[in-house]
């Protein structure tokens, strides 16, 4: 594996599959994997992953162990090494450190280059088919993977470092060991021609390793063949400019193309026929000066200029006669090659076939589709595809994503709002039972002596003459003493202090049954629904009905002028649920709070006690049940009344 994820440091940005162009990047729980048999090993994604995570085989430690064997070995330079070691004034001082390294030998592959150079030349001119340059192997494996029906177009000449370790070894001995060192992650693939290769990223952790500085070391110059037009190899349409072809945008026919973008656009437009009686040149990166292998940072036009200078200085100081002649030594060699294709495209599928995933994206309409590529992949459909290839993940949609955490947020702030409402319900609730212990004890102290004076009040008042002028305030007496008696009681069924008789209870019945034992005002409509599976629940007949009771009459007070009575019966999660909903005034906000809360009331002096609700609210926990409130009471928020709802268990608890 050439290229690999180290995980710990994948941050799931998708920039290593924006910039893919094999879209050879898997992700899977949010971490990038490199899928082995589709990457075309362009490094791309090397350079633009800001983390880290993304990392090339280093290869140093095989080259070690080469120049320990006893075998000779040559290095063979690329032409953009000026681009690299910009922090080295001259190449002589260059080569005296690589050779320090341990190496034979060190040639320049731009030698290489000349030779493909002239081999791509004569191929243009004696033939009638159009070639793509196949100097770049990234090149070569993205048109043998992706584009198998371009593979005969392939020009069928080796690349410059192939060249170049062919020369080495017809000059040197065919059992010279070559290492390649230059700008490009895929030249460790490349061929078998070639023992190792490693990048200048590589070279430059060998002088770290080696302790090898500019300053410690004899400067050499490189060997015999020197390299000559191939040096301005590495540029863009450096092979045009090294075999001295027509370059002219009117009258020549060679087209170049460099970058994963205009690559690909280009054999896209040659593959389809727009591209006509035209030549190909195509590198993977904006040029070598810009291979995955160099240091990060650099900048493309100052590396071009370096390289410029190079080969300028170059061919001013080249022996033309010794070049001409090396040219001809190895123009016998052979650097042909027959590229074969393998087929890795996926399966093109209709967009049919991936509508339930754009469904799931949110993406249900054309317009939905907004392809703005933050996945990495170009298109909505092209995303969905890859989902459904198992390539990607339906959260690698920006858009989608985001409306997701929206809707994550407004669930959380609506459970927000609910345990903040549960919060108060629950302190309520602490609130009333405190109360409930107050009232119980309250009732308990005072129900003996309570018993006491109505019954020695009702004494004397038997015992009373009917023309006693005290016969009056005796009746006043029996009569308050009977009041606190009713109170004394709420406050009980309030405190929770008496028993209940669970009885199989038919609901319809017992709220039929509540409203027989009230008289209904003539401005007020009841109506009864009932959406219940099942009527029947193990209730306290008596105390439900007191309770109904107690919630239709307070509806009746809200309605002085008329309205409308609304009582629901229906299920709630296996319990039962009784709603009594009215069109009154509604009950004000800062009163709701204390609604069940003993002796609190709305009604005027000597209209009601307060205990009517706190009764209903003790039987409701009894029974094991809630009862909830709600109320409007402004009409500019709708319409107002108030809503009892009352959830009780079936079964006994």
């Amino acid at each position: 594996m050439l290229v690999y994820t180290i995980k710990e440091l994948c941050r799931t940005c998708y920039t290593c599959v924006r910039e893919c162009p094999a879209k050879a990047i898997r992700i899977v729980g949010g971490q990038a994997e490199v899928i082995v048999e589709r990457c075309i090993a362009c490094g791309n994604c090397t350079m633009v992953c800001s983390q880290g995570a993304k990392v090339f085989l280093n290869t140093t430690d095989r080259v070690i162990k080469l120049l320990e064997s006893k075998n000779k070995v040559a290095a063979i330079v690329a032409p953009s090494f000026p681009a690299e070691f910009s922090d080295i004034h001259d190449f002589w001082t260059l080569v005296g450190m690589i050779r320090a390294i341990g190496f034979d030998y060190v040639a320049e592959v731009s030698f290489g280059a000349d030779l493909v150079a002239e081999k791509f030349k004569e191929l243009i001119s004696e033939n009638k088919e159009y070639y793509i340059s196949s100097d770049c192997p990234s090149i070569v494996n993205y048109i043998r993977f992706y584009h198998p029906n371009l593979v005969d177009n392939l020009a069928p000449v080796v690349s410059p470092m192939v060249a170049m370790s062919k020369v080495v070894r017809e000059k040197y001995g065919k059992d010279t060991k070559v290492v390649f060192i230059g700008p490009c992650v895929a030249k460790k693939a490349e061929s078998n021609e070639v023992d190792e290769a490693i990048t200048f990223v590589e070279l430059r952790e060998l002088f770290t390793l080696k302790g090898i500085q500019p300053d410690n070391i004899s400067p050499s110059d490189f060997d015999s063949p020197r390299g000559g037009r191939g040096a301005i190899f590495p540029v863009t349409r450096g092979l045009l400019q090294t075999a001295n072809i027509n370059d002219d945008t009117i009258t020549g026919n060679i087209i170049a193309a460099e970058g994963r973008i205009d690559f690909q656009g280009a054999l896209k437009e040659f593959e389809a026929g727009l591209i006509k009686n035209q030549h190909i040149e195509l590198l993977c990166c904006e040029g070598c000066i810009m291979g995955p292998g160099l240091s990060k940072n650099g900048k493309q036009y100052s590396r071009r200029a370096l390289v410029s200078d190079y080969a300028r200085d170059k061919m001013l100081h080249l022996d033309q006669e010794e070049w001409i002649r090396n040219i001809k030594q190895f123009s016998e060699l052979d650097l042909s090659i027959r590229h074969r294709p393998e087929d890795h495209r996926i399966d093109l599928l209709d967009e049919n076939d991936v509508k339930d995933i754009l469904v799931s994206m949110g993406k249900k309409t054309k317009k939905d589709q907004l392809d703005c590529g933050a996945c990495g992949y170009e298109s909505c459909v092209e995303h969905a595809f890859a989902i459904k290839k198992g390539l990607a993940e339906i959260e690698m949609c920006l858009p989608y994503t985001i409306e997701k955490l929206h809707k994550s947020v407004k669930d959380l702030a609506l459970s927000n709002e609910k345990l903040s409402s549960m919060r108060l319900a629950l302190k309520q609730s602490e609130k009333l039972a405190h109360m409930g212990q107050l009232s119980a004890g309250i009732a308990h102290e005072l129900n003996n002596p309570l018993g006491v004076v109505i019954m020695y009040s009702n004494i004397l008042l038997d015992e009373c003459k009917p023309d006693d002028p005290v016969r009056e305030d005796l009746k006043l007496v029996v009569e308050q003493a009977g009041r606190c008696k009713k109170i004394v009681a709420g406050l009980l069924n309030f405190a929770r202090k008496n028993q209940v008789n669970h009885q199989l209870v038919n609901i319809r019945e017992l709220v039929s049954h509540s409203l027989e034992s009230l008289i209904v005002p003539g401005n007020i409509q009841v109506s009864t629904s009932d959406k219940t599976t099942n009527p029947e629940a193990m209730l306290d007949a008596e105390q439900m009905m007191q309770v109904l009771t107690n919630l239709i009459k307070n509806a009746f007070d809200a309605m002085p002028a008329g309205g409308k009575i609304d009582i629901i019966l229906e299920d709630n999660l296996g319990d039962i649920a009784i709603t009594v909903r009215d069109t009154g005034i509604g009950i004000k906000e800062e009163d709701r709070a204390k609604i069940f809360e003993p002796f609190f009331t709305t009604k005027g002096i000597g209209h009601g006690t307060g205990l009517g609700l706190a009764t209903a609210y003790g039987i409701v926990k009894m029974h094991k049940g809630q009862i909830i409130a709600e109320s409007n009471n402004d009409p500019s928020k709708g319409p107002t009344g108030t809503s009892f709802k009352i959830v009780l268990p079936r079964r006994k608890e």
